[in-house]
């Protein structure tokens, strides 16, 4: 008995019989561009309410109101001290100095550098950020020396019946 063993296990017509021939290429180039620009577009949309929430936010800060806030007792401040308070949030640390009789200036107590908390140097009239070296003008809370650009965001005062209180924060533009 001859056995023919030039035969082939499977159909001679389908010599590519380990390749499914209609899902070869599951995702071709353009099939992989349409799929990121659809996640670029699906992601720009997903940003888009809360990037109306903070034009919303921007826009209202010229009208934003702020609550008056007891600091200190006039009399338990004495002229060249300072005090620390916060405001207007209760996680937002800003510093009270008394310069004069009837002087007194406030400022947010944070560098505009890189937030490090503003100490005052009672012996050289400054302000100073121990983290870089920066120097603030106590009476403008403009920058004088390192590498703060901004001055510090103001706190305006008011005194009334011997008690000084924080009325509002200085916008600064851009």
């Amino acid at each position: 008995m001859c056995h023919n063993n030039n035969q082939f296990p499977y159909d001679e017509d389908n010599f590519t019989h380990n390749i499914n021939r209609l899902n070869e290429r599951k995702l071709d180039r353009r099939g992989f561009m349409k799929t990121l620009v659809g996640a670029a577009g699906l992601f720009a949309v997903s940003t888009l309410p809360w990037g109306a929430v903070a034009a919303k936010e921007l826009m209202s800060l010229g009208d934003k109101s702020y609550p008056k806030k007891a600091i200190t007792k006039v009399n338990k401040l004495q002229i060249g001290d300072s005090v620390k308070f916060t405001y207007p949030g209760e996680h937002d640390d800003a510093l009270l100095i008394r310069l004069g009789e009837n002087e007194y200036k406030a400022y947010q107590n944070a560098c505009t550098h890189l937030r490090c908390p503003v100490l005052w140097n009672k012996e050289s009239g400054d302000m100073l950020c121990p983290c870089h070296h920066g120097k603030f003008d106590v009476r403008s809370g403009e920058p004088t020396a390192g590498p703060p650009r901004r001055p510090l965001p103001e706190i305006f005062v008011k005194v009334e019946n011997g008690t000084v209180y924080a009325t509002r924060v200085k916008r600064y533009e851009a």
